[in-house]
């Protein structure tokens, strides 16, 4: 089994934060790889990971990264993947890492999830493999599907509440 998504994150702190597309991608079942490197202190790498990326079947870079959070810019600035940025909440309420890889340079182009949303980051990764993959486009839809239903059944249990004054 080959990867197909990296995900890579600043360092082993950020795992609880990037587990979360791992969950998604073996939910969706799509083979991926997860490793730690840094944009600071491992530059040289996070070059080779960049330029070699592609060549070894990876289709969609899922980067993480707190505080400084040059990581997922980096990486789109050496490799023409697909690169979605996780924001993670450090410091500064994660505003310093929002826009550390919200705003990037004409040409460098890295979309970029909520602060924290890991699961988002997974998810974008499917869509985007899922037009190329039958299988995978399935799947998300389906796991799409999955979420109308909890909001039609959490409203289905909204209505057995009763209050003296609540209309519904």
């Amino acid at each position: 089994m080959e990867p197909k998504v990296s995900i890579i994150m600043g360092s082993t702190s950020d795992l609880p934060v990037m587990e979360k597309a791992a969950k998604i991608l073996n939910e969706f079942r799509i083979p991926f790889e997860m490793n730690a490197l840094s944009a600071h202190r491992t530059p040289e790498q996070v070059e080779k990971f960049a330029k070699e990326a592609a060549g070894r079947g990876i289709k969609v870079i899922i980067a993480g990264a707190g505080m400084a959070a040059h990581l997922p810019g980096v990486i789109a600035s050496m490799t023409p993947l697909p690169i979605i940025g996780v924001p993670i909440n450090a410091t500064l309420d994660g505003f310093d890492s929002i826009f550390s890889i919200l705003q990037m340079p004409p040409g460098i182009p890295v979309a970029t999830v909520g602060l924290n949303a890991a699961q988002n980051a997974g998810i974008l990764a499917a869509q985007i493999l899922g037009v190329a993959s039958e299988e995978v486009f399935k799947a998300t839809v389906e796991y799409k599907e999955s979420l109308k239903q909890k909001i039609i059944k959490a409203n289905m249990d909204l209505e057995e509440i009763q209050y003296d004054y609540k209309t519904n």
